[in-house]
Order: structure tokens, then sequence, then C-alpha cells
């Protein structure tokens, strides 16, 4: 991915120094991101602190829960045609915004078509353009998208450039939220949604603090207060929750087995929606044949590096679908640790000396991440030289086809096997759309566009199934593994769960304990 106040409602005096307290209109909860947020427009969204803020304010079409599976939002029901390329969606009665004004499926309409909208910049809009129209409106080339439509106030029509079984779940991504009619360029600073939590003042790089919407057509949260504080290092954030100042935390990779020990019955996990990869450049001299890749990934100890650098948060990966989603394949074993036969492919493949340039971003755990790699490899006889630069650089040359090998990780936009695929092997994605492996197979990309296109739910788990395998067997990355993530909530927390996506939590049923 999935790759960052004005103050209109007054808020309490009151110190918010506890993770959560009870005050004398409610209790307060404390969470925690790593960056300030772009902003806080939907339209605006592109990185993932944008679009949790985004989730708590604002509501879509549909929305996706904390298990990642799809729930009615602001349409209580929608129907789709037999082609599986026109969905009309009926809207709630009654619902309203945070200043008052009511929806319509016309300010549905206009909400969609301003985050289409040439002029809105730096947004991602790729979630809408199956939409008949929307990507050359996006672009400036026609002054209308002609597939949305409405019928009336409550009725939202919207027609497909070609089915996708994957549109309900782009429908749902931050920048399909919904905002007001008339919304402008303050919408950054000043959000107002329909969602269940009103904003309520945002100081940059300190904290931002949203109120319960008492309003919310659904059930409204049960806290009266979220505070979100940017806290940049990790090790911070766990320090302040054991502080007591924090309700919920993500445990850092290297302090795994400390708070195993410490805060056993805070800890929750959860298979991650991500994989941790090195994208092999399929274009590049030697590394055009799959015995070279293959052999790549025999030499490497992976359960070895994962046990030291990550403590074992993880499970090997023999694929790119992470466990979860429809076509993994939990009974495919991933490469072994081999360098025998490394070795052999190597002399089969008979290339020139190997010596390979590492590409990496500056975050510490990729840098004992690709030692380890440097070593296992160069115990097979590759040469590896490491490349460090900062996250923008190192993924720009990346894009650009210049690195040989490239670490990095894929974060699940949404949760569907689909994102795992079409991205980052399908042709169209070569570099900046997410296929850093430049791979070009005809047969793997029509396997991916008939898995997209079709409504059968059991024929698409099969078609991804085959999809991942023959992407293991292709080897156009050396798979390491799937992290799994483990947070912390505090004793006096309830009905907090990890998100399966990064917009899945919103909090309403978080409060403490009666």
């Amino acid at each position: 991915m999935l790759q960052p106040r004005f103050t209109f409602f007054a808020i309490w005096a009151a110190s918010l120094l506890s993770a959560c307290a009870k005050t004398g209109t409610g209790e307060i909860l404390n969470y925690a991101l790593s960056q300030d947020p772009r902003s806080l427009d939907p339209a605006l969204s592109t990185d993932v602190p944008t679009g949790e803020m985004v989730t708590l304010v604002f509501d879509n079409l549909v929305q996706v829960k904390p298990d990642g599976a799809l729930a009615p939002g602001l349409a209580h029901r929608w129907t789709v045609d037999p082609a599986g390329a026109v969905y009309t969606f009926q809207l709630r009665s009654g619902v309203t915004f945070h200043d008052g004004s009511r929806l319509s499926a016309p300010i549905v309409r206009g909400s969609l078509l301003r985050a289409l909208a040439p002029g809105t910049s730096g947004g991602r809009g790729w979630p809408l353009y199956p939409i008949q129209g929307a990507r050359a409106y996006a672009a400036g080339e026609r002054p209308d998208v002609p597939g949305i439509t409405v019928p009336d106030d409550s009725t939202l029509v919207l027609t497909l450039e070609e089915p996708l079984n994957i549109f309900l779940t782009l429908l749902a991504m931050p920048v399909a939220a919904v905002v007001p009619e008339n919304a402008g360029a303050e919408l950054g600073e000043q959000p107002v949604g329909t969602g269940p939590w009103r904003f309520v003042s945002w100081a940059h790089d300190d904290q931002m603090v949203f109120a319960r919407h008492d309003g919310y057509w659904d059930t409204p949260p049960l806290a009266d207060t979220l505070k979100v504080r940017i806290i940049p290092e990790e090790l911070t954030q766990a320090a302040e929750y054991e502080l007591g100042r924090l309700s919920v935390v993500e445990v850092p990779f290297g302090e795994t087995t400390r708070w195993e020990t410490a805060h056993v019955g805070e800890l929750q996990r959860r298979a991650a929606l991500r994989t941790l990869y090195v994208a092999i450049n399929t274009t590049r001299g030697p590394l055009r044949d799959p015995r070279v890749r293959r052999a790549l990934n025999l030499a490497l100890d992976r359960e070895a590096i994962l046990s030291n650098v990550a403590g074992g948060r993880g499970m090997l990966a023999a694929g790119s679908i992470p466990p979860g989603l429809a076509g993994h394949d939990s009974t495919r074993r991933p490469y072994p640790y081999d360098p025998e036969g490394a070795r052999r492919l190597l002399a089969e493949a008979r290339p020139a000396a190997l010596s390979l340039r590492l590409w990496r971003s500056n975050r510490p755990i990729y840098a004992r991440i690709a030692q380890s790699i440097q070593q296992d490899l160069g115990n097979v006889g590759v040469t590896v030289e490491i490349v460090e630069r900062d996250a923008a650089s190192a993924r720009s040359a990346a894009r650009n086809g210049e690195a040989d090998l490239f670490l990095t990780d894929w974060y699940g936009d949404y949760p569907d096997p689909e994102n795992f695929t079409y991205p980052l092997f399908h042709s169209r994605n070569l570099g900046p759309g997410g296929n850093l492996a430049f791979l070009r197979d005809a047969g793997l990309d029509s396997l991916i566009l008939r898995a997209r296109a079709t409504p059968d739910t059991a024929e698409k788990t099969r078609l991804m199934a085959e999809i991942d395998r023959r992407v293991f067997e292709m080897a156009p990355w050396i798979f390491l593994w799937f992290p799994v993530d483990l947070w912390a909530m505090r004793p006096e927390i309830e009905g907090w769960r990890i998100p399966a996506v990064f917009n899945g939590q919103r909090w309403r049923e978080v409060r403490l304990r009666p």
C-alpha cells in the first residue's frame, strides 16, 4: 500500500494525562500516531495517519469493520446487476452532518466528483477510477462522470467501466468518504462529516482531539473523547503506554520478549495483512533467469533472520497472499534454507560473477535484515552492496528500475487478495504502480484480470491460489515473511481490537470497563 486548526468546538480544560479517565462528561481514550496526518480532507488521504483520522469523522457508503468485513454505511442496502457492473445504493434517511446539514444522493455524487476533480492536488482517486468516465474526468479529459447518476434524493447509481468484484471494498477507502455540499479547502483543517466522532482541535505535531457525535445515525461511541497524540518514536510510545498515558500501543519488535513477559494479559496478536519481501528486478542481467532468483531465495536463512531481528513475529512466506485471505495456501512450503541448492542453481544458470546492489530505507530493522541478507548471499558467492537512503529516495530508485534488489513491505489497502496480486505483479503496474520486480508475464496477467472480474467467489479463490503458486515459482521476490501484529491494551480498557486494515478501527465500541 499499502505509502503523511483551527478549533470550532470548545474543549474542556481538564488535563488528559492518563490513558483514559472519568470526567464530568464521560470517558477519555488516548491513542498515538507516529506522524502528523497530511490533512483531514478525505480527498487528500494518501497516507495511513490521514486515513485513520478521516475514518473517525466521515462515513462511506460502505464501511470496513475491525475484522475486515464490509458493513452498510451511509447506504443501508444496495443491489448489483447480473453482469457485476451497475451498483444501485439506497441511502439512509435522516442522516445529518456535524453542522446540521442533511445527507442526500446529490451530495454523495458531488463528494465523489470532488475527490476525482482535476484540481485536487496530490490526492489518490484511483479507488474511484473503475467508475465509467472517472479516470478521464480526473485527467481533465472530459467535463463529467457519466457513471455517477442520481435517480432521486435517496438513490445513487454507479456504473463501472467493466465488472470488478472488489468495487465495494474500494468504496470503503478514505478517499470515497462523503463530505458536505460545497466543501472547500478548509475541510483539511476543519473537517465536518457524518461520522461517529466530531472534530474538536488539532495542534500540529502534538495532538488531535475528537468528541463523541451524539447525533450519529448508528450507535454513538461509548467514550466521550478520543485524544490522538503525535509521538514519532515507537519506544517513546511504548513508554507512554507503560506510564498509563496511552490506551493501546503497538509493541516494538525489539521489545517483543520483554512485553510477552511483563504484559501477558494485555496483549493481542493478529496475522497482519502485510508482507515483507525483497523485490528482485527481473529485467536486470542475470536476474532475468528464474533459476538465479530461486537461488537467492534458497540462500537465505529466513527463520534465523525472523527470530533474531523481529522477535519471531511473523510467518515465513511461500507466496504474496497473506494468511486469512482467499488464495493463501497454508500447505505450500516456503523456500528452504539450502545454500548447496542455491550454489547448484547458480552453477546451472552460469551467470557472470554476481554482484548486486540491495537498496533499503533507513529504518533500523531494515538495516539488520539487509546485513543478514548480505551475509547469507555472500556465503553462496553473491556479492551484495547495501545502499541506504531515506524512504522516499529508496522507493524512487526501485520504482525507476535502478535497484537490483529492494527491501520493502506491502500493507494491504483493503482486505482482498487482489491487493496482493494486481498492483504487485500485473504488467500494467510496472514500477510506480507497485510491480517493483518489473515482472511481465502474459499468462499471469490474464489470470489476475479474470480473478478481478469474476462474480463467483469460489472461482476467484481458485484463481488467486493459482496466481500465488505461479508467482512463487517465478520468484520475482525473495519471499521473507508475513508479519504478526502485536498490540497491548490497558487493563482498564475494553472493546478495542487490532483492525485488519488501517481504516477498520473507529473506536465506537471502546470504553472503560464498568
